[in-house]
């Protein structure tokens, strides 16, 4: 993972500086080197032969959807601002997920509170908590359909 990670870095260094004067290359491998020791460190992301199918998957795919998903919570809230009569019933919801990996949880988690009206507050193993501004469903089933099922088939095919 270093070297793909340096490799990555190296050249989005000598891409984004526009020289090759010798300063700056030393420059550019002298960071590469350190942001590569860092970044495979701390983080366990892995890259493998199946990540061009997983990005393409992500972008044509999961972001339509979830673009989609986040011009209706907009919709639903900004309806909501401006008539204030609408009834609102907000709490805090406990959904399971069947993601295994900790991306896949994290990208759940994100899209969850990117998408107005819900914030992911906290993941504990396949948990999450939810404030939810219009709590519309009581058992499990209809929590998971209104919050994670929508993201979480496509995020299982990206990540697992």
């Amino acid at each position: 993972m270093f070297f793909s990670v340096f490799i990555v870095t190296f050249f989005t260094w000598l891409i984004l500086t526009n020289s090759l004067e010798p300063s700056e290359v030393v420059i550019g491998l002298i960071v590469s080197i350190v942001v590569s020791t860092t970044f495979t460190r701390y983080y366990s992301i892995k890259f493998d032969w199946k990540l061009p199918v997983r990005i393409l998957r992500f972008v044509f795919i999961y972001l339509p959807v979830f673009i989609w998903e986040m011009i209706k919570a907009n919709l639903d809230v900004a309806v909501r601002v401006l008539n204030p009569s609408l009834p609102l019933n907000p709490g805090f919801v406990k959904v399971k997920t069947s993601l295994k990996g900790k991306n896949s949880k994290l990208a759940l988690a994100n899209s969850i509170t990117l998408t107005p009206g819900t914030l992911t507050l906290d993941v504990k193993d396949e948990e999450l908590y939810i404030h939810w501004v219009d709590v519309k469903a009581t058992s499990e089933e209809q929590k998971q359909k209104h919050i994670t099922t929508k993201f979480e088939k496509i995020l299982k095919k990206i990540f697992e």
